[in-house]
C-alpha cells in the first residue's frame, strides 16, 4: 500500500468513525495460494495490518472482528478438535498466510490497543457452505455447476473430514462477538465457530447427502500431481458456547439441504436473491 492510498485509508475511517468492523476480505482459497502465493499473503498478511493500522488513531469504543479461518492451526490430522489455544501453522500459502494474520492480530492487540476504546478479536470458522459462492474447487458450488449442466462431478479427496457448517451459522458468531465486544471488556480473543463434533463429515458422506436432494452423476479421480492438503480437520467450539452463548442452530445435514436447494432451485430460473431472504428468517426464528 502506497503513503497516498494509506492516507486515503485512514482517512476514510476517520469521516466513517465506526462502532464495529467486520474484516472478511481475504485470497480464500487453498489451490489458488499454491499459484499466487504472494498475492496470498500480501492480501491476507498486509490487508489485516492495513486495516488494523487504520484503526490505531480511533479514540471512541470500537468493536473489531478480523475473520480468519479454521486452517491456521499447525495440522497434525489429530483425531480430536483444535482449540484456539493449539499452535498456529500452516502448509500451504492460504493456510500459513491466516495463521499469519492472527499473529498480526495478537500483535495490535498487545502493541496498540491494549486498555483502549478498541476492542478486537478472530474469528475462526470451519468449512463454510451455503448459496451463493461460486468458488472454483469448492466441492458444492462444483456439484452445483456439474449438474446444473447435466455434467459429471470430479472429486477429489473422498476421505478427507472438515467441520461444514452452513454459512449463516458462523455469521450469527460474528455479530455475537461483535456485540459482546462493543459492549463488554474482556472479549479480546480468538473464538472457533464451527459444527457440533458429531456433524463433522467427509467428502465422500457430504457428495452421497448432496445427491439425494439433487440427483447426479460423481465420480472420484486421484491427481498425482495434486498440491498437499489436510486430510483431517475439526474445531472445538466451548470457548464460544461458553463465553458468547453461541451454538450451532443447524446441523449439518440441515446445512447441506439449504445448500443444495438454493443451487439447485436458482439452477430452475428460482430468484437467489429471495430464497436468501427466505433462508435468514427461517435460520433467525430458530425453525
Amino acid at each position: 500500500m502506497t503513503s497516498e492510498t494509506e492516507n486515503l485509508f485512514v482517512n476514510e475511517f476517520a469521516q466513517a468513525a465506526p462502532d464495529i468492523v467486520f474484516h472478511l476480505a481475504a485470497q480464500s482459497l487453498v489451490r489458488r495460494s499454491y499459484a499466487q502465493p504472494q498475492e496470498t499473503w500480501a492480501v491476507n498478511v498486509m490487508g489485516t495490518a492495513n486495516l488494523l493500522d487504520a484503526l490505531r488513531p480511533v479514540r471512541h469504543r470500537c468493536a473489531c472482528v478480523i475473520v480468519t479461518t479454521d486452517k491456521i492451526y499447525e495440522n497434525r490430522e489429530w483425531e480430536h478438535p483444535y482449540r484456539e489455544t493449539d499452535r498456529l501453522g500452516g502448509h500451504d500459502p492460504y493456510s500459513a498466510s491466516k495463521a499469519g494474520a492472527e499473529l498480526v492480530v495478537s500483535s495490535y492487540r498487545s502493541s496498540f490497543f491494549s486498555g483502549g476504546p478498541v476492542q478486537l478479536a478472530s474469528a475462526r470458522a470451519g468449512n463454510v457452505i451455503g448459496g451463493g459462492d461460486w468458488a472454483k474447487n469448492r466441492l458444492l458450488p462444483d456439484l452445483a455447476r456439474a449438474f446444473s449442466a447435466g455434467e459429471m462431478l470430479v472429486f477429489r479427496n473422498p476421505a478427507s473430514t472438515r467441520p461444514w457448517q452452513h454459512v449463516l451459522e458462523p455469521l450469527a458468531g460474528y455479530l455475537r462477538l461483535a456485540e459482546r465486544l462493543f459492549n463488554n471488556d474482556g472479549y479480546d480473543a480468538a473464538y472457533n465457530f464451527g459444527p457440533e463434533i458429531q456433524d463433522v463429515r467427509s467428502v465422500q458422506e457430504v457428495i452421497e447427502s448432496a445427491v439425494r436432494l439433487w440427483p447426479g452423476a460423481y465420480e472420484y479421480r486421484k491427481d498425482l500431481n495434486a498440491p498437499h492438503e489436510a486430510g483431517r480437520l475439526m474445531l472445538g467450539i466451548e470457548r464460544s458456547r461458553s463465553r458468547l452463548g453461541w451454538t450451532p442452530r443447524w446441523d449439518v445435514e440441515r446445512g447441506i439441504a439449504e445448500t443444495v436447494g438454493w443451487y439447485r432451485d436458482v439452477a430452475g430460473g428460482a430468484d437467489p436473491v429471495a430464497l436468501t431472504r427466505t433462508q435468514i428468517t427461517t435460520f433467525e426464528a430458530g425453525k
